[in-house]
């Protein structure tokens, strides 16, 4: 019989889980089917969708005039909607930092919290800010109180032919021009054809930027790049065009143009109530469409969601498609042969070594790492002091088993190498993008130049010696949901050396080895299995007595 359940649950045998706990798990019911509680709520929270709209712009008087330039087209659109501007400053798609942190501590990408990608846009805001929505953010005097510098187009426009330039600090060019980066031509738009095509936000839109984070597709996300541009249900039930075909916006909801769903010091959603328990709640947790039981009545899989988030079973590998960068070591960068720079091809067919950047690792179908996780995170800036003897992580996922709000929930775990001020303990940031001569260090090639540049533009001490520390960062995956077939097995987890190995402060049956707990355990099948044979043998004697 264990033979049987062995090759039933070959990595359960090979894993040596107790006798118990296989017939625990082939006893109990397995993943949700088509009669799911959960399916059935997230079909009426999604049925009868329709986008309607009540204009078209194409037939509007004042998008007919000939505009030059964004800021034009912005103040066309302002006439009518007056108040969209200064909702949009509002946001953190415009700010840039983290709305409930003091403003002293600059949390955000636009303040002195780092990654260990691209670093930091000070210094480097035209290439940045290129996916920013707005026009002309190019150092630290950008007006953030100007209306007429919102980006309306790179949200709304539906031609696909609006394309900021890389390096132009939020501009489309004015004349057809070539990125010397990687030898595209960019063309300026059709300002009156885009202007007229407005409308509410694509996939497409949102991808322009989300997908191509940190300076090229796949870079910073691993569950984020082009492969979602037109997935099929296996990449991802929700946006698969075989299936419901969403888009971003069917779960970002948005409020006064607030983009539900991006985690700084405060979870992104706390509230895990249901749509048809309260229709105004943001649709952003699994359980605002499934529900907290979302599987079969009686099903193991209803009694880990208290504990373990959806996306921990649901999303088993990411970067499925498009491999994802997972290392990058900048103390590389700066090798040339012959007076050019060096730049090298990895197995993946993505670059392994670039001048500019140093080393890079990418990877495919990555299983992600796990960590409590309450929806906050803790984020280093450029001011805290670190220990260079230890990988410095540079974000870190808040939570704990003890806290209701937390589950165990899936991260891509990007590593690298970047400098640090080797007398003052703290990150450093370097001046990166610039011309030959100046003190960016792809102007000069001179780290000191380029921190002591980065350092003094962010206002921060820098005590001009440097070296390199190992770095990680933490990016919560919750894309690329697959099938129901394909989600994590409980053997994956349930085992010594499973997913969940290095997750510490509870007991786990399968993973860790009490003997009191496995010699119950193990008295009470056999405690089973005698009074079954026992009541067996029982009703076999009593039927011969009474034929006798």
């Amino acid at each position: 019989m264990i033979a049987i359940l062995r090759r039933k649950l070959p990595l359960a045998g090979r894993a040596g889980l107790p006798l118990w706990l296989i017939l625990l798990m082939v006893s109990s019911p397995g993943p949700a089917d088509d009669t799911a509680p959960g399916r059935t709520l997230a079909q009426q929270a999604v049925q009868e969708y329709e986008a309607w709209i009540t204009a078209d712009h194409a037939d509007m008087e004042i998008l007919q005039q000939e505009f030059t330039s964004g800021p034009e087209v912005t103040q066309a659109c302002l006439s009518c909607h007056t108040l969209a501007a200064k909702q949009f400053h509002k946001t953190i798609h415009w700010t840039w930092l983290d709305p409930n942190a003091d403003p002293s501590e600059r949390i955000g990408k636009a303040g002195i919290t780092l990654n260990n990608f691209c670093i930091s846009i000070i210094s480097n805001w035209p290439r940045c800010t290129s996916c920013h929505a707005g026009y002309g953010w190019k150092d630290a005097s950008f007006d953030f109180s100007d209306e007429t510098k919102v980006d309306c187009l790179v949200c709304h426009e539906q031609t696909s032919t609006y394309k900021k330039f890389p390096t132009g600090a939020g501009h489309p060019v004015s004349k057809p021009t070539v990125f010397k980066g990687n030898g595209k031509t960019f063309n300026p738009p059709d300002w009156n054809l885009v202007a007229q095509s407005v409308a509410r936000p694509t996939r497409q839109n949102c991808g322009n930027c989300h997908f191509r984070g940190g300076g090229g597709d796949a870079v910073k996300h691993g569950d984020l790049d082009s492969s979602l541009e037109h997935p099929d249900m296996v990449l991802d039930v929700h946006m698969g065009e075989d299936g419901k075909n969403f888009d971003c916006i069917r779960c970002h909801s948005t409020t006064a143009h607030k983009v539900a769903g991006r985690a700084y010091s405060t979870p992104a959603a706390p509230d895990r109530r249901s749509l048809l328990e309260d229709d105004e709640l943001p649709r952003i947790m699994c359980e605002s469409c499934h529900s907290a039981t979302p599987h079969v009545s009686g099903s193991k899989a209803n009694d880990h969601t208290d504990k373990v988030a959806c996306q921990s079973c649901h999303i088993p590998t990411f970067a499925r498609v498009i491999p994802t960068k997972m290392n990058w070591d900048w103390s590389t960068a700066g090798r040339k042969k012959e007076g050019k720079g060096v730049i090298e091809k990895g197995p993946t067919g993505k670059p392994s070594y670039h001048f500019k950047k140093g080393d890079f690792v990418w990877e495919k179908s990555v299983v992600p790492e796990y960590y409590w996780y309450n929806g906050a995170m803790q984020t280093l800036t450029a001011e805290d002091t670190i220990d260079p003897t230890r990988v410095v992580a540079i974000n870190m996922p808040q939570g704990s088993k003890a806290e209701p709000n937390a589950r165990i929930y899936p991260f891509k775990v990007h590593r690298g190498r970047q400098g640090y001020d080797v007398v003052n303990k703290t990150l450093l940031i370097p001046h990166l993008v610039g011309k030959k001569g100046t003190a960016a260090y792809w102007g000069s090639w001179d780290w000191n130049r380029a921190f002591t540049s980065g350092m003094e533009q962010a206002g921060l001490p820098f005590s001009g010696e440097f070296d390199w520390v190992e770095t990680k960062y933490h990016y919560p995956t919750t894309h690329m949901v697959a099938p129901k077939e394909n989600v994590v097995g409980c053997s994956e987890c349930h085992s010594p050396e499973g997913r969940l190995a290095d997750l510490s402060g509870f007991y786990m049956p399968g993973r860790d080895s009490y003997r009191l707990v496995d010699i119950i355990g193990l008295l009470m099948v056999i405690g089973s299995l005698l009074a079954v044979i026992v009541h067996g043998l029982g009703r076999l004697f009593s039927r011969n007595g009474q034929g006798g």
